[in-house]
C-alpha cells in the first residue's frame, strides 16, 4: 500500500472512531449493537467490519464496554468545577478545584465564552486509555477580570482590542467607545457586554489610553495594567500626605525610648530612596552587645482608615519594574517622613537585643522610639570593609572608616546568626537576580546579574531576627488564648513535588531525601544546591528545586516558615512597602497596651489579600524583565550564543543563554535534519531517524530568529556555528 492510500485509510478510521465517541458520549445511558452504531453514525454496510474494529478497540482502551455483543459507555461523563488557564502557546486547560493536577484539555470550540482566569462548571468527557481528559464549558460561575490591556485597532466603522494568547478573545469596541484612541496604541478596556452565541466576541469600551505601542512608559504601564495594578498615584491622596507636619512634636516624643546619642547607620542600594530600616550597636559588660533594629514608624503618620490607609492597603505593596518603583505610599513619606535619613531625627519603632559576638539572644525588647542615623552605607560600601578588615592602613584610608569596628561586630554577629540558622535547617536558595543598565530612553543597554554580598546577609540576618522575635513576642506565649496575629508562613514541600524533584536531579547524578524530618530533608536540599554550582546544570536545578517549594504567604494560621527554619515568623521591618508589615506594627501597639484581640476572619480577609497583592506584582516584575529581555536581545539577533536547554515540550525546546538568562523558544520544526518526537519521561526531544537527542540540561549553542515584544517572546534556532 502506498503512502498516500496508507494516509487515506488512517484518515477514514479517525473519522469513524471520533463519529462512535460523539454518538456514545450523547447516548451514555444505552446499549447498541455494532449494526445499531454503524446505522445511527451514517455507516454503509462496506463499513461495518471497520466499525466492529474500532468498537472492540474503544472496549480495549476502556472507553466502551461490551457485554454479549452490546456496547455501552464505561466511564460516564462528570460535571466539575474549575478554574481556566490559558497557556502562552494558546492551549486551554482546566485546573479541577479538587485536584490541582486534574488537567483538562478543552476544544476552543467547547469554550462557551470562557476567558482565562474564569471559574466554570464544565463537563468532563470519558475518554480512551492514554487520551489526554477533555472537556466542554456549560456555564460560567464568575468572571477573573473585565479590564483588559492591548493594542487598538481602529477601522472606519468599527475597532478592536487584539489582546494576548493568554485571553484568547480580541474585545469589539463600538466607534463611540473608544475615547480618542487610534491604531497602535495600547489601551486599557473594559468589557462591558460578554461572549454568547449569538455574540461570539466580548464588547467593550476604552477606560484609558496608555500611549504608543514600544514606548517605555507605554509598556510599563501595561504590565501594570495588565495585572491590575496601579501606575499612577490619585492626586488627592499624594495632596493628603503633602499635610502632614514635618516637624516631630514633644507630644510624639512621649514614652519613646531615645536611642539618638547611640551609633546608629543604615545600609541600603545605592540607588535607594527611602530607608525604612537602620541598626544601632552599643557595647555593654560581659563582652554583650546592644543592638537595635529600628524600623520606619509608618502607623504614627498613617492613619488607620484613612484616605492614605486605604490606598496602600488596596495596592498592598509597592512594585518594582526594571526601571522604576511603583510606590505602596505617596513620595512625602517614603522618600521624607518615615526615611530613616542621616543626621537626622526619626520616629521608629524598634526591636532591641541583648546579644552576644557568637548570636545568642540574651534578652529582647520591643518600643516605640527616636534616633538619628549617623551615617547612610551603601552595600558596596560596607563589603569593601569587611573584604579589608585585616588591612588597617586601608580601613583608614576608606569612607567610614571611623565606624569600621562597629560594622566588623555586627557582622560578625550576623555571621553567626546565618551560620545557626543553617544549622537549624534553613534552605540555602541564594538565586542570582537579572538586572539590566538602562538608557535615557529606558532602552536595556546590558544585562547583568545581582549577587548577594556578605553586606547583603548582615542587614538581611538582623531584620529576620526582628521579625522572628516579634512574631515569638505574640505567638509564642503561655497564654491559653493567642492574640490574633499576622503571620509570615512557608509550608513544607508537598511530599509529591519532592518526588518529581528527585527524580528530575536523579538525570544528573543527584539524589535528594524525600522523607524524614524537616531538619533533614532541608540539609539534603541544601547539599543539592551545594553540589550542583558551578555546574552546567546549576540554574536548571536551582529553579526547579525553587518551584518544588509551596509559596509563602500572609495568614493568621501559624504553621512556621520552612524555609527560614523559624517557628514564628512575620513581617514587621518593611512598612514602608509592605502593608502587612503596617498592619504587624498596628497590632504591637495594640497588645502593647494589653488591648483585645482583633477579629481573625477579618484579619485573615488582609492577610488574603496582601498574599494575592504580593504575587500579582511579583508577576508584574517578571514581565518587566522579560519584556527588557526580549527588547534586548531584539538588537542581537544572529549572533550565536551558547545556552542551556531549560525547557522540552511535545512543541519544540526551550534555551537558557548562558550569559545572560534569556530564553526563548526552538519550535520543533526548526530542529533540522530528523523528525523529532518527545520523549516525556525522559525530557528530551528524540531523533526518529538518527535517534539525536535534545534534552533537559544539554548545552548548545543557539541564534535568536525572532523577538517579540507584544508577547514577550524569543524564538531561537540551532547556530550552524561550530
Amino acid at each position: 500500500m502506498g503512502r498516500s492510500k496508507r494516509n487515506a485509510f488512517k484518515q477514514a478510521a479517525q473519522r469513524i472512531t471520533d463519529a462512535i465517541i460523539v454518538f456514545f458520549r450523547e447516548n451514555q445511558s444505552g446499549q447498541f449493537t455494532a449494526k445499531q452504531v454503524c446505522k445511527s453514525i451514517g455507516l454503509g454496510s462496506n463499513q461495518y467490519a471497520a466499525c466492529i474494529e474500532i468498537l472492540g478497540d474503544l472496549a480495549f482502551d476502556g472507553f466502551l464496554k461490551e457485554d454479549n455483543g452490546l456496547f455501552s459507555i464505561a466511564i460516564k461523563d462528570t460535571c466539575v468545577e474549575g478554574t481556566i488557564v490559558r497557556k502562552s502557546s494558546g492551549r486551554y486547560l482546566f485546573v479541577s478545584d479538587s485536584d490541582k493536577d486534574d488537567k483538562v484539555q478543552v476544544a476552543e470550540r467547547n469554550l462557551n465564552g470562557a476567558l482565562n482566569g474564569d471559574k466554570v462548571r464544565f463537563v468532563r468527557f470519558a475518554t480512551r486509555l492514554h487520551s489526554a481528559p477533555e472537556g466542554k464549558v456549560l456555564e460560567v460561575i464568575s468572571r477573573s477580570r473585565d479590564t483588559f490591556v492591548g493594542t487598538l485597532q481602529v477601522d472606519r466603522n468599527y475597532a478592536f482590542l487584539a489582546t494576548d494568547n493568554r485571553v484568547g478573545y480580541d474585545i469589539f469596541i463600538p466607534k463611540g467607545n473608544l475615547k480618542g484612541g487610534l491604531s497602535g496604541q495600547k489601551a486599557v478596556v473594559k468589557v462591558v457586554e460578554w461572549p454568547s452565541k449569538g455574540n461570539p466576541s466580548p464588547i467593550g469600551k476604552v477606560v484609558d489610553i496608555l500611549g504608543q505601542t514600544g514606548d517605555n512608559n507605554t509598556e510599563m504601564h501595561a504590565i501594570l495594567a495588565e495585572f491590575g495594578l496601579p501606575y499612577d498615584y490619585p492626586e488627592n491622596v499624594a495632596q493628603a500626605a503633602e499635610q502632614i507636619p514635618d516637624k516631630i512634636t514633644p507630644a510624639a516624643l512621649d514614652g519613646r525610648l531615645d536611642f539618638r546619642s547611640t551609633f546608629t547607620i543604615t545600609i541600603d542600594p545605592r540607588d535607594a530612596k527611602d530607608f525604612d530600616d537602620a541598626i544601632s550597636i552599643k557595647s555593654l559588660k560581659n563582652g554583650w552587645y546592644q543592638v537595635g533594629v529600628h524600623i520606619a514608624d509608618v502607623s504614627y503618620y498613617v492613619q488607620e482608615g484613612g484616605i492614605i490607609d486605604k490606598e496602600a492597603y488596596k495596592r498592598g505593596t509597592s512594585i518594582y519594574l526594571v526601571d522604576r518603583t511603583i510606590p505602596m505610599f505617596p513620595e512625602k513619606l517614603c522618600n521624607d517622613l518615615c526615611s530613616l535619613n542621616e543626621n537626622t531625627d526619626k520616629l521608629a519603632y524598634s526591636v532591641i537585643f541583648t546579644i552576644s559576638s557568637s548570636g545568642v539572644v540574651k534578652e529582647t525588647n520591643i518600643q516605640r522610639t527616636v534616633i538619628n542615623s549617623n551615617r547612610r552605607f551603601t552595600y558596596e560600601q560596607v563589603q569593601e570593609i569587611i573584604d579589608k578588615r585585616n588591612d588597617e592602613k586601608a580601613l583608614n584610608t576608606l569612607f567610614g572608616h571611623e565606624f569600621s569596628k562597629e560594622l566588623l561586630i555586627l557582622n560578625d554577629i550576623a555571621q553567626n546568626l546565618r551560620e545557626k540558622r543553617f544549622q537549624d535547617g534553613a534552605v540555602r536558595f541564594d538565586r542570582e537576580e537579572v538586572r539590566f543598565e538602562i538608557d535615557q530612553t529606558g532602552a536595556p543597554t546590558s544585562v547583568y546579574f545581582k549577587k548577594s554580598l556578605e553586606a547583603n546577609n548582615l542587614v538581611e540576618e538582623f531584620m529576620l531576627l526582628a521579625n522572628r522575635a516579634v512574631a515569638e513576642f505574640i505567638g509564642d506565649t503561655k497564654e491559653k488564648t493567642k492574640k490574633t496575629f499576622v503571620y509570615r508562613v512557608h509550608e513544607k514541600p508537598d511530599i509529591e513535588k519532592l518526588e518529581r524533584l528527585s527524580q528530575f536531579v536523579a538525570r544528573f547524578g543527584h539524589r535528594i531525601k524525600i522523607d524524614g524530618s524537616k531538619k533533614e530533608l532541608s540539609r539534603s536540599i541544601n547539599k543539592l544546591l551545594s553540589d550542583v554550582k558551578g555546574k552546567r546544570e546549576q540554574n536548571l536545578v536551582e529553579s526547579i528545586s525553587l518551584r518544588s517549594m509551596p509559596k509563602a504567604l500572609y495568614t493568621t494560621h501559624n504553621v512556621g516558615h520552612y524555609g527560614l527554619a523559624f517557628d514564628f515568623y512575620t513581617h514587621f521591618t518593611s512598612p514602608i512597602r509592605r502593608y502587612p508589615d503596617l498592619m504587624v506594627h498596628r497590632l504591637l501597639t495594640r497588645y502593647l497596651a494589653s488591648g483585645r484581640s482583633v477579629n481573625q476572619q477579618k484579619l485573615e480577609d488582609c492577610c488574603e489579600h496582601c498574599s494575592n497583592m504580593e504575587q500579582l506584582a511579583e508577576q508584574a516584575e517578571r514581565a518587566s524583565i522579560k519584556y527588557k529581555q526580549v527588547e534586548y536581545m531584539s538588537k542581537h539577533m544572529g549572533i550565536p550564543y551558547d545556552a542551556t536547554i531549560s525547557g522540552v515540550t511535545e512543541w519544540g525546546i526551550y534555551a537558557e543563554i548562558n550569559e545572560n538568562k534569556c530564553e526563548g523558544l526552538i519550535s520543533i520544526h526548526d530542529l533540522e535534519g530528523d523528525f523529532y518526537v518527545f520523549d516525556e519521561k525522559n525530557y528530551c526531544l528524540i531523533g526518529q531517524r538518527t535517534h539525536k537527542r535534545y534534552t533537559l540540561g544539554d548545552q548548545i549553542k543557539i541564534e535568536v530568529r525572532n523577538c517579540n515584544l507584544e508577547k514577550k517572546q524569543m524564538d531561537y534556532i540551532i547556530s550552524k556555528e561550530k
